[in-house]
């Protein structure tokens, strides 16, 4: 674990980073296309808790929240990327918690976007019904992005989603000029997009869309994580700023550090 530990520290940014940072673009609001109320219980079956800041669990990721929009907003950026090493990390449950955390700050707005085309869990774990529409129809020019989002609202929370189904060609579509100009639309449009990509080292996927983020977020978990996976995701991640790394599943009880 002491190994994991330095390998934060080195992915921790650094100053003077050679990275030129993109001017921030006024967000343009459009109204929910497509309301859907989140099942409370459902979401906490699958530990989807920050849309609730009176619970205690919603913490970490307020931590996180503050820390990732800092350097965001310090640096002009509005894409960030949610990766891991190898599956089963936590990524995709890291990426929607942390959506729903900055959707409960105000005047903020933050579009999820499922960019695991091989096994996209975005939809799973928000409990929403499969859709016929979603990135890959974007990408494939069969609709408009703006028709395919979905707006799910838990509590007083809503964040905006963009679903996607699986496919086999997802190096070829994460890749592909109608990626760049989809991320490109949706920085016209939207204050934070979060893109929940796939595990760092299971394809070329992450890769081929790297050119087009502004920053990442890796997730390693204890006892699942080896350390040379890990140096070899930051690796690739080296011409991508990394604005913080989470260390996921650990066993320690982080109630002492809190006030209540």
């Amino acid at each position: 674990m002491e190994q994991i530990w330095q390998a934060v520290e080195r992915a921790k940014p650094k100053p003077g980073s050679p990275h030129v940072p993109k001017p921030a673009q006024p967000a343009a609001h459009h109204p929910p296309l497509a309301e859907v109320e989140l099942n409370s219980a459902y979401l906490l079956s699958k530990r989807v808790v920050s849309h609730d800041g009176a619970d205690q669990r919603s913490r970490p990721y307020d931590m996180l929240r503050t820390q990732v929009l800092h350097s965001m907003e310090q640096h002009g950026w509005r894409v960030l990327g949610v990766t891991s090493p190898t599956p089963g990390c936590g990524k995709t449950l890291t990426a929607i918690n942390l959506a729903f955390s900055i959707a409960r700050q105000e005047n903020q707005s933050v579009l999820l976007v499922d960019a695991d085309l091989r096994k996209p869990q975005v939809a799973n774990y928000l409990g929403l019904s499969p859709r016929d529409r979603g990135v890959l129809d974007v990408l494939n020019e069969r609709i408009l992005y703006r028709d395919a989002i979905i707006w799910p609202r838990a509590g007083n929370q809503q964040i905006a989603v963009l679903p996607t189904a699986s496919t086999r060609e997802s190096a070829e579509r994460m890749g592909s000029r109608a990626m760049r100009t989809l991320l490109q639309d949706l920085k016209r449009d939207h204050q934070i997009i979060i893109l929940d990509l796939p595990p760092m080292l299971s394809s070329d996927d992450v890769i081929c869309v790297l050119p087009y983020i502004d920053c990442a977020l890796l997730v390693a978990a204890v006892g699942q994580s080896k350390t040379s996976d890990v140096e070899a995701s930051i690796g690739h991640l080296e011409t991508t700023p990394l604005v913080r790394m989470v260390l996921n599943k650990s066993t320690e009880n982080a109630s002492n550090y809190y006030y209540s």
